[in-house]
């Protein structure tokens, strides 16, 4: 399973944050490595240099085998919790979508 991760130009991303984000995504999705190729991160701010709350936006998607991707976004004040908010919901989409096939 590779993990690739994108920033806009607002958003600096560091090998620390990203071996820290790539580890909680193993360890929330490991049951499911074997049915997903690949994993894409992108981390945005949607207002630039301008203050907003809720502005920082990170958006997930799973690339799932034989599967189309599934892909979440959330936004929050900062980089960490919009991706907290990303992770639960990726969890619970990849948990449907490979429950749902299993019933077929």
């Amino acid at each position: 399973m590779k993990i690739q991760f994108n920033t806009d130009k607002y958003v600096e991303g560091n090998e620390r944050s990203e071996a820290y984000f790539a580890s909680e995504l193993e360890t929330t999705l490991a049951r499911f490595e074997d049915k997903i190729t690949r994993i894409e991160v992108h981390f945005g701010d949607e207002n630039g240099e301008k203050f907003s709350l809720k502005d920082k936006k990170c958006l997930i998607e799973v690339r799932p085998a034989k599967l189309q991707s599934i892909v979440v976004t959330d936004h929050a004040e900062s980089i960490e919790k919009a991706f907290r908010g990303a992770l639960v919901k990726i969890k619970k989409a990849v948990e449907t979508t490979f429950e749902k096939q299993k019933a077929h």
